[in-house]
C-alpha cells in the first residue's frame, strides 16, 4: 500500500471532481486515486458539496425587480434598451455556473441604473468522507458515498460573501452604475454604458472568471465544513480508563467477559478517512483487535461436549512484546465452531429500524435499507422476517413473513421514510413482542436494531433502556445492534444495549462493512454457539511478576464472578474469533506500577520468588480457564488450558500474532497510552506488514493503509 499521493487541498482534485481535466491528465489522476482512498473521499466530498448547493440554488427565488424607464438619447429617436445582466447569486454546480438575468425596463427619464444585490443563500450540505476498503481495480473504484446532511449557515454565508465580493469586481465602473442626469455632451451616453456593460458580461461569460469562482467557492465550503462538523457534533462515547499492571503475587487471577464487538474499528476508520484522529474514548483496543479474522484452528474432537458439539477451541501463543522487548506478550485466541448455511436452524428475525428524523441522512436510513436488503439475500426461503419501525410512535411495517415472499419484504423496506422524534423504548417493546409471537423453538430468534442511538422521546435514559433490554433478553430472543451515521451518534448507548441483550455490536459506515457483517460473516452475526462466555487467567507468580490485560476495560469481572452463573457475560457466534492480549513482566523484574505498596506483614519474600509468592514446581506461565453456556442452557461448563513460555522473540511469532500486536500498538498510540513507550506509527506499519499473511478480504492491507494515513494527521 502507498502513502497518500494527494493533499486534501490539491486543486487537481477539484478539477478532476468537476470534470475539467483532459483525457491524459484525467487518466493519470484516476490511476493515483486507486492507491489513495483519502483522496477518493475528498473527490466524493467535492462532488457532493457541489451537487447539494446546486440543488439549493435551483430553489432560490429570483430577486424582485421593478421596471426602470430610461431617458431618450439626444441624437437618436431610437431607444437603446439595457442589455440583460446576469447576477450570480451562488455557484457550486458540478458542471456549470448558474447566471441569473435581471431585466431593467424604462420608466422615467431621470431614473438611474440600479443593481439588485443578490439575496443570501441558505445551503444544506451533505458531506461525509467515509471510505470503504477497496481492492485495486482496472478502473477507479470510488466508494459508495455516505453523506450527512447538516445546516451550515457559516458555509453558506462564507460562500455568499465571497460571491458578493467578486460580483462587485465584475460590475461596470461606478459612473455606469449611477450616471448623472444627461445634460450635456460630456455626460456618459447610454451607448458607452451598454458597451462597458457588454464587455463585462462577455468577460464573465467567457468562463475564466466562472471557473476561478467555482474553485474558490468549493475550497471555502470544504474548509469551513470541518468547523461546522465540530460545532454540531453531539456524538457520545463512554469514558474508558486504561488499566495498568497488576502484581501477580497479590492478584494472580484476571477475569473478564469476552467481546466480539467490532464497532470501534469501523468507527475509528471513519474518523481517519475524514482526516481526523478519533476521540480517545472511541478507541476500544479489544474491538480493534477482534475486527480481523484470524487463522485459529476449529474445535477438535478433544473439545467436544457430552452432546457431541464442539463450541469453542482455544489457541495460545507467547513471544516478546514489540513495544517493550523485555516484556512478554501472551495472545489468547478463541474460535467458535463453524455452522454451514444448510445446517443452521431456521431464523425468526425482527428488523427494528429507527426511522426518526435524525436518520434522514444518506449514510443512515438509506444505508440501513441497503444493509437489510443484503441480509435478505443471505436468508433461506423458510426463514421469517418482520419489520418494526419507530419514530415518535412504533409501528409494524411488515408482519412476520417468510423469505420466500422476498418481493413483499423488499417492498416494505423500500417504502420506509424518515420523520419524527425517536421513541426507542416503544419500538423495543413491540419488536420483542413480535419476536416472541413467532418464536421458533431451537431456532434463531433475534432482533436486529439499526439506529444512530439518538433516543430523545419516551424512555431516554441509558440506564433505563439498558435495563429494559436486559429484561427482554430473558425471553430467549437475542439482539444484534448495528450503528449508523455520525454527528449525533451515541456509541456508549448502543454498546451497552448489545451487551445486555445477549448480542454483538457493529458499526456500518459503508456498504462494504454491511457486506462483511451481513454477507461474509452472516452466520456469526445470526447464530450464537455459546453464551455468557468468561475467561479467567491464573498467573504463576514464580514466572510472572506482573501483568496487564490490554483493552476490555468495561468487560472486567470480579474473580468471584467466574463461577457465578447468574453473572452475565458475552456471546460468541458461529465461526467468530476472540483475541485477548496480556503484557507480562517476568518474575524477578520490577513491575511498572503507579505508586508503591507497603510490604505485606504476613507474606514474606522468599529468595528467587515474587513477593509473597510460594515456590512453584510447575514450569507453566499461566492457565487459561473458560466458562460458557449452551445458547439455551443456564448451567455453565468449564475448560482449562495451561501455557508454557518457550522464550520466542517477536520475529519468530506467527503472522496472526504480529498483526494482533500491531493493532494493539496502534490503539495505544491513538489513545496516547502511557504503556506505548516509544512506539511510533512507522513501527506499527512494520509489524502489520510482517503480519499480513493470508489476507483474505484485504482487511489487513486496509489496516496498513489506515496506519499510514494516520501518520499524515496531526494528533
Amino acid at each position: 500500500m502507498n502513502a497518500p499521493l494527494f493533499s486534501p487541498d490539491d486543486p487537481k482534485l477539484t478539477a478532476y471532481a468537476l470534470g475539467e481535466l483532459d483525457e491524459p491528465e484525467r487518466s493519470a489522476v484516476e490511476a493515483q486515486l486507486r492507491e489513495d482512498p483519502a483522496a477518493r473521499a475528498t473527490v466524493e466530498g467535492i462532488r457532493a458539496t457541489a451537487k447539494q448547493l446546486e440543488q439549493a440554488l435551483a430553489t432560490e427565488p429570483m430577486p424582485a425587480t421593478s421596471p426602470v424607464r430610461r431617458p431618450a438619447p439626444r441624437r437618436s429617436s431610437k431607444l437603446l434598451q439595457f442589455p440583460r445582466f446576469y447576477y450570480v447569486t451562488a455557484t457550486l454546480a458540478a458542471a456549470c455556473v448558474a447566471v441569473l438575468v435581471v431585466i431593467r425596463q424604462p420608466e422615467a427619464p431621470e431614473a438611474r441604473m440600479k443593481f439588485v444585490e443578490p439575496e443570501p443563500v441558505s445551503v444544506m450540505m451533505s458531506v461525509d468522507t467515509s471510505v470503504a476498503p477497496t481492492a485495486t481495480k482496472d478502473a477507479v473504484d470510488l466508494p459508495q458515498f455516505a453523506a450527512r446532511t447538516m445546516t451550515a449557515p457559516t458555509v453558506a454565508e462564507g460562500v455568499a460573501n465571497e460571491m458578493k465580493k467578486e460580483h462587485t469586481m465584475m460590475q461596470p465602473p461606478a459612473a455606469a452604475v449611477a450616471p448623472p442626469p444627461l445634460r450635456d455632451a460630456s455626460t456618459i451616453t447610454y451607448g458607452r454604458m451598454v458597451e462597458s456593460r457588454g464587455r463585462a458580461e462577455a468577460e464573465y461569460q467567457s468562463g475564466a472568471v466562472a471557473k476561478q469562482r467555482l474553485h474558490k467557492s468549493v475550497a471555502l465550503a470544504m474548509r469551513e465544513r470541518s468547523e461546522v462538523d465540530l460545532k454540531s457534533n453531539t456524538e457520545a462515547y463512554a469514558y474508558q480508563a486504561e488499566s495498568g499492571f497488576m502484581d501477580a503475587a497479590q492478584n494472580p487471577l484476571s477475569t473478564f467477559s469476552i467481546d466480539v464487538d467490532t464497532a470501534s474499528y469501523a468507527n475509528v476508520r471513519r474518523f481517519l478517512n475524514q482526516g481526523r484522529r478519533p476521540p480517545v474514548d472511541a478507541v476500544r483496543i479489544e474491538e480493534l483487535v477482534n475486527y480481523f479474522p484470524y487463522h485459529y484452528a476449529a474445535p477438535a474432537a478433544s473439545d467436544r461436549d457430552a452432546d457431541g458439539a464442539s463450541p469453542l477451541a482455544v489457541a495460545m501463543e507467547v513471544a516478546s512484546a514489540p513495544w517493550a522487548p523485555e516484556h512478554r506478550l501472551v495472545r489468547i485466541g478463541l474460535k467458535g465452531r463453524e455452522v454451514t448455511m444448510a445446517a443452521r436452524p431456521a431464523a425468526n428475525l425482527v428488523f427494528l429500524l429507527d426511522v426518526s428524523g435524525s436518520m434522514n441522512q444518506p449514510n443512515k436510513l438509506p444505508l440501513v435499507k441497503e444493509s437489510m436488503r443484503l441480509l435478505i439475500g443471505k436468508l433461506r426461503p423458510e426463514d421469517r422476517v418482520a419489520i418494526v419501525t419507530y419514530a415518535g410512535n412504533s409501528g409494524l411495517a411488515l408482519p412476520s413473513t417468510a423469505v420466500r415472499q422476498a418481493a413483499e419484504i423488499l417492498a416494505a423496506i423500500a417504502e420506509l421514510s424518515p420523520g419524527g422524534s425517536t421513541n426507542g423504548a416503544m419500538g423495543i417493546h413491540l419488536a420483542y413482542d413480535v419476536a416472541k409471537a413467532n418464536f421458533i423453538s431451537g431456532g434463531i430468534n433475534r432482533v436486529i436494531l439499526c439506529t444512530d442511538g439518538d433516543f430523545n422521546v419516551g424512555v431516554t435514559s441509558q440506564g433505563e433502556l439498558t435495563r429494559l433490554i436486559g429484561e427482554k433478553a430473558k425471553s430467549g430472543v437475542f439482539l444484534t445492534v448495528l450503528g449508523f451515521g455520525m454527528g449525533n451518534y451515541k456509541d456508549s448507548m448502543l454498546e451497552q444495549l448489545a451487551d445486555k441483550g445477549n448480542g454483538a455490536y457493529g458499526y456500518i459506515d459503508t456498504k462494504r462493512e454491511a457486506e462483511k457483517m451481513l454477507v461474509e460473516q452472516v452466520n456469526g452475526t445470526l447464530v450464537t454457539i455459546a453464551k455468557d462466555v468468561k475467561i479467567q487467567v491464573e498467573f504463576n507468580p514464580a514466572k510472572v511478576a506482573g501483568y496487564r490485560l490490554i483493552g476490555y476495560e468495561n468487560r472486567r469481572l470480579a474473580k468471584e464472578d467466574f463461577n457465578n452463573d447468574a453473572v452475565d457475560a458475552g456471546e460468541i457466534g458461529a465461526g467468530h474469533t476472540v483475541t485477548a492480549l496480556y503484557e507480562i513482566v517476568s518474575a524477578g523484574t520490577q513491575v511498572p506500577v503507579a505508586g508503591a505498596v507497603d510490604e505485606l506483614k504476613y507474606q514474606r519474600v522468599q529468595p528467587g520468588t515474587a513477593r509473597g509468592a510460594p515456590e512453584s514446581a510447575s514450569g507453566e506461565l499461566l492457565t487459561v480457564k473458560i466458562r460458557y453456556k449452551e445458547p439455551a442452557g443456564e448451567q455453565s461448563l468449564k475448560r482449562e488450558y495451561p501455557l508454557n513460555d518457550a522464550g520466542l522473540g517477536f520475529a519468530a511469532a506467527s503472522s496472526d500474532y504480529k498483526l494482533a500486536a500491531a493493532v494493539a500498538g496502534f490503539g495505544m498510540i491513538l489513545r496516547d497510552s502511557p504503556f506505548k513507550g516509544t512506539t511510533t506509527l512507522a513501527d506499527v506499519t512494520a509489524w502489520a506488514q510482517a503480519g499480513l499473511g493470508d489476507d483474505a478480504g484485504g482487511y489487513r492491507s486496509e489496516f496498513v493503509r489506515l496506519v499510514k494515513q494516520a501518520e499524515t494527521i496531526q494528533p
